[in-house]
Order: structure tokens, then C-alpha cells, then sequence
């Protein structure tokens, strides 16, 4: 990989994010976690990510409205919603904010993988 990619994973479950962070570390990736969308949003301000996996269902500030707070700032990160299950009436709200894929939580890690190199390949500025 030419360009170290930097990804934000944010989530409030170790028990998910850890495993899934070491395996995109080790396929060559810089990977950060945080725990709420209130700390990512930090983390989005002072060192912008490649892209952001985004959980829906977190304390302090849930994925919707943590999607909406990136918007502000970045209207072309790209944005992978990540839950255990996806009600189809949310994903259709998140639509107008540009979200660029689902991963679903009891997914294969390998499936992320391939969605996150689809979405890296498309982003114009992630393309080598």
C-alpha cells in the first residue's frame, strides 16, 4: 500500500471492535477506535480519517445523529454503517447524509475487508 489508510472505528463494544481493528491492522491498515460518537467526532476534527466505521447504537451520541455532526465537517468521508441488525426505515433516513455501505456485525471479518477495499477504490481521493 502506497498511502498508509487511516480508519475510525467507532463502536461501544470491545468485544467487536478489538478483534475487527486487529484485523484490519494486520491487512496493512491504520486503525483508531473509539467508543461514542463524541470522542469521533474529536478525532475526526483533529486527524480526518480515510474512512469511518460507524456503529448506530452507542451511549452518549448514537450513530444517526453522530453521521449528521460528520456531515458538517466532511461531506465526502466515507462512511460504513455498522450494527448487528439495520432497520430498514433508519438506513433510509441515513440515505440523504451519504453513507457508503453496511457492515453487519455477525458478518465475516473478510466481508468488511472487501467492502472496505470497494469503497477505497471508488473514493476518488483513496485512489492510487
Amino acid at each position: 500500500m502506497e498511502k498508509e489508510i487511516k480508519i475510525l472505528m467507532v463502536d461501544d463494544e470491545p468485544d467487536f471492535t478489538e478483534p475487527m481493528a486487529f484485523w484490519f491492522t494486520s491487512k496493512g491498515y491504520h486503525t483508531t477506535v473509539s467508543s461514542d460518537g463524541k470522542s469521533a467526532l474529536k478525532i475526526i476534527k483533529e486527524r480526518t480519517p480515510d474512512i469511518v466505521f460507524l456503529d448506530l447504537n452507542m451511549p452518549v451520541m448514537d450513530g444517526f445523529e453522530t453521521l449528521k455532526k460528520i456531515r458538517e465537517i466532511d461531506k465526502t468521508l466515507p462512511i460504513v454503517i455498522i450494527s448487528a441488525y439495520a432497520d430498514p426505515r433508519k438506513i433510509k433516513q441515513m440515505q440523504p447524509y451519504g453513507i457508503a455501505g453496511i457492515f453487519y456485525k455477525g458478518s465475516d471479518f473478510n466481508e468488511g475487508l472487501s467492502l472496505l477495499e470497494s469503497i477505497l477504490r471508488r473514493h476518488k481521493k483513496l485512489q492510487k
